[in-house]
């Protein structure tokens, strides 16, 4: 129908191509705006246009997937919605666009295309009729259609009564709505229906091309009386359930009501799509079943009130909403049961880890007091030892043995304390910290979190995150843990923290002290070939694609891998190495697949071709490595026996040190030369083993006539007339620690006297300028590492003798120990048949292997 009379659109119209919706007359509908031509019209029309009608435009729905928007203009639609537009908001994030609020006026034709660039303009013709809207009217003084028209308008008002009637009246716009209904003529309400009720933009496309008023009402009336049997439906459900809340929930979040009539709405109820539902009501639901406690719970109230009121346009709604989600999803009050089963545990724990004995023991007694104490805070235990020995995958079976869920936050290189604690939310891009995403992730309040490398935390401009850890390693403190972003306290005392670490050097001591260290130690020869055969030789088989029936490893083969190959404390370097020895293996499996004896060619007469014949055919099953296979594929011996070559000259002996690598032996070397005294240090020495290299130079002068100790000229003083040049070979590495002390007096008293150092002695200790000899640590990983190097007697000071009973047996069998309490027992042990000017020198303090 023509308009003859009211308010009319301008006759030509920019149109903007939305693919986002229906808009019908009298709806209002948020619109995107981020192509090419939709954004000039939004320029160039709403932005700097200065007159009302610059502000109304065509809105044409596009049907065609917008994510084949090319640069021709698609085929318009015929028929589309003249739109004021109310507001226009712009953004740059994640990319240029506009979003504009468009209230629909009226239906138009498009009567001809006028221009393509640099957007679509038309000539078109107005089909509905646009009134000035002044107040509400009695709909008794209003027009009523006759005929079957009038029949269709009062069936089509009917059921909008009812509709509205099984709304909650105490809802402000359902009440608003029931006041419209009385307000607005009827020809209006089939579109402000059809755009408030849930219907498909397919739906709404047919009633927006419905031009006759008749055909409206035929085209919304049946949508209408489906939302109506959809609420029948729900309110008999819900009779069944009588907890379930009873309203049905309008969605403020698509309504608006302004100047113009028939304002729109969007009714949905539940059980309808979560797009189209009310997500701040179910937002609500969330909050107050999230069982968050009381101070978390008016906050995330509060917070929800002013979303309400928030318009989505702005920034701070999404911040806002981000937060909320993050407080309904994490784990208040969700926790899982331990599994207290001590026998199953120790059956695991024995599985999973081979030796490892204190450190598991520790783990049974923590599950033996839970068990009888359930509500036990978590202990902090921190595994200190040298890499690859299984400190993080202890972890994992701890989360295991006690039925829990398992997290691993690596804290290496972490230098900014907002990781551990968060950022506060006015910082753009503002987040949880690792503590709580960790929780948020694993879904429960009492996993285990592994705080990996916790010695190798940095310190920044942005902080120190080791002092932040303090609360949340705190057993007193951590059961109110702040973090930035929420700003309430979340409860981590349910929470076993494990923190690992190389060595606890680096570990600031408040930190340190609220953490219970339990060292896991190297492990000796014996312990790596049965984890070699009991974990690391199965799992490479698997990971290769291999099987026991392909591949055999014996144990000699495995001990010289360990023995020739390897040199750690751990066992990852091993683990490599058999990983080598599978990936070689895997090629002459996969070659046998591929050629086959009948496949291959005949063998050519003599040897070459016999040899020929050879290559063609599979290995034979299984293939089994023994030493000449070994060298072939991991090449020579990396480490090689050269105790016995470097002690063959006097001022030669071996010390033994501590790294974070483990325990290692270390040749001290001294020449003397003719000079004025003096004393030269070369090795990247720390200023302990430099003190300590003056004391045994003091300590030597001062007992050289005792000792029968000798200079190049013949004199009492050692060092007159004579240089000493002592060295640490591999001098890129720096040394530094108190514990070379008795090595350098060795050594120097082996240049002096002309005596050479038994080849099978290591030793360790400090010493004092009266000669006494002072304990050090690290006792097992050093002893461990003269045993891995074949000697057989190791020197440690007295006051050690208590370190030895964490030593394996089997290493306590195979060595013999000398506790020292002053250097005159050091040189004893040190050299065959005791040094010259000692009583007693065949008496040693030697300590018996039953240990």
């Amino acid at each position: 129908m023509s308009s003859n009379s009211g308010i009319r659109i301008p006759s030509r119209l920019p149109l903007l191509l939305t693919h986002e919706g229906v808009l019908l007359p009298g709806s209002t509908m948020r619109i995107s705006v981020d192509t090419a031509r939709n954004m000039q019209l939004v320029k160039t029309r709403l932005l700097k246009g200065t007159s009302l009608k610059s502000t109304i435009i065509g809105v044409i729905p596009n049907t065609r997937d917008p994510e084949l928007d090319t640069e021709d203009l698609p085929s318009l639609h015929s028929i589309g919605t003249a739109g004021l537009a109310v507001q226009v908001v712009g953004s740059n994030w994640p990319k240029p666009h506009y979003t504009l609020l468009i209230t629909g006026l009226c239906r138009f034709r498009v009567s001809q295309l006028l221009k393509e660039v640099p957007f679509p303009l038309a000539e078109v013709e107005q089909l509905d009729k646009l009134e000035q809207y002044t107040s509400p009217r009695n709909t008794s003084e209003a027009a009523t259609p006759e005929g079957e028209l009038g029949e269709l308008s009062q069936r089509f008002y009917q059921a909008a009564v009812q509709l509205v009637g099984m709304l909650d009246m105490s809802v402000p716009v359902v009440a608003k709505l029931r006041r419209l209904l009385d307000s607005l003529p009827k020809e209006t309400l089939p579109d402000v229906l059809a755009s408030m009720i849930h219907t498909s933009n397919k739906e709404k496309l047919q009633v927006l091309d419905a031009v006759s008023l008749e055909e409206r009402f035929k085209k919304t009336l049946p949508l209408l009386t489906r939302q109506i049997e959809g609420l029948k439906l729900l309110q008999k459900t819900r009779k069944s359930r009588p907890d379930d809340d009873k309203r049905v929930k309008i969605s403020k979040r698509k309504t608006s009501l302004g100047k113009f009539p028939g304002r729109p709405f969007s009714l949905d109820e539940d059980g309808d799509d979560d797009e189209d539902g009310d997500d701040n009501t179910v937002l609500e639901r969330k909050v107050k079943g999230a069982n968050m406690p009381e101070a978390a719970l008016r906050v995330c109230l509060k917070e929800l009130k002013r979303l309400k009121k928030m318009p989505q346009s702005m920034p701070e709604y999404a911040l806002t909403r981000n937060y909320l989600d993050l407080m309904v999803e994490l784990p208040w009050s969700k926790s899982t049961t331990d599994c207290l089963d001590i026998h199953s545990a120790r059956v695991l724990l024995d599985n999973d880890h081979y030796a490892m004995e204190k450190l598991k023991r520790r783990v049974l007694e923590y599950l033996a007091v839970r068990q009888l104490k359930s509500t036990l805070k978590g202990p902090i235990l921190c595994f200190v030892g040298p890499p690859g020995v299984g400190k993080t995958s202890v972890g994992r079976s701890i989360a295991r043995t006690l039925g829990r869920e398992f997290h691993r936050i690596a804290l290496g290189g972490v230098c900014d304390q907002s990781d551990i604690r968060g950022h506060r939310r006015t910082y753009v891009g503002s987040m949880p910290g690792r503590i709580i995403n960790g929780l948020k992730a694993v879904g429960v309040n009492n996993p285990v979190f592994l705080l990996d490398e916790v010695d190798k935390l940095g310190k920044s401009l942005q902080g120190d995150p080791a002092a932040a850890l303090l609360e949340v390693l705190d057993p007193e403190q951590n059961h109110s843990f702040t973090d930035h972003y929420l700003n309430v306290a979340f409860d981590l005392s349910q929470v076993l923290f494990i923190a690992t670490a190389n060595t606890t050097a680096t570990i600031p001591p408040a930190l340190l002290d609220r953490m219970e260290v339990l060292q896991v130690q190297g492990y000796t020869q014996e312990e790596k070939v049965e984890i070699a055969h009991r974990h690391l030789i199965p799992h490479q088989l698997e990971q290769h694609g291999l099987t026991p029936h392909q591949l055999q490893i014996p144990q000699d083969t495995t001990l010289d891998i360990i023995s020739k190959y390897t040199r750690e404390a751990g066992v990852r370097s091993l683990e490599r190495k058999i990983g080598a020895i599978c990936r070689a293996v895997a090629v002459k499996v996969a070659e046998g697949h591929k050629v086959t004896k009948s496949e291959a060619a005949p063998p050519e007469s003599g040897p070459q071709g016999a040899e020929q014949g050879d290559m063609a055919s599979p290995p034979e099953m299984p293939i089994v490595i023994d030493h000449i296979a070994l060298k072939d594929i991991l090449g020579p011996h990396i480490f090689e026996m050269e105790v016995s070559e470097r002690l063959t000259l006097p001022g030669v002996a071996i010390g033994l040190a501590w790294t974070p690598l483990g325990g290692e032996i270390m040749f001290v070397e001294a020449s003397r030369m003719e000079g004025e005294g003096q004393l030269t240090l070369t090795g990247q020495l720390g200023d302990v083993m430099k003190e300590s290299a003056h004391l045994a130079i003091s300590w030597l002068r001062s007992n050289a006539k005792t000792y029968q100790l000798t200079n190049l000229v013949g004199g009492l003083d050692p060092l007159e007339g004579t240089d000493i040049h002592l060295h640490f070979p591999a001098g890129a590495v720096t040394k530094d620690g108190p514990s070379a002390g008795v090595t350098m007096v060795t050594v120097l008293a082996s240049l002096f006297s002309g005596r050479l150092v038994r080849s099978d002695v290591a030793m360790t200790g400090e010493i004092t300028l009266r000669g006494l000899v002072l304990p050090v640590g690290g006792i097992k990983d050093k002893v461990l590492a003269a045993h891995r190097a074949g000697l057989k007697r190791v020197i440690i000071p007295k006051r050690n003798e208590k370190d030895l009973e964490e030593i394996p047996a089997n290493v306590r069998l195979e060595l013999d120990f000398v506790g020292a309490s002053n250097l005159d027992e050091v040189l004893n042990a040190a050299f065959d048949g005791g040094f010259p000017g000692i009583s007693n020198p065949v008496t040693l303090p030697q300590i018996t292997s039953k240990l």
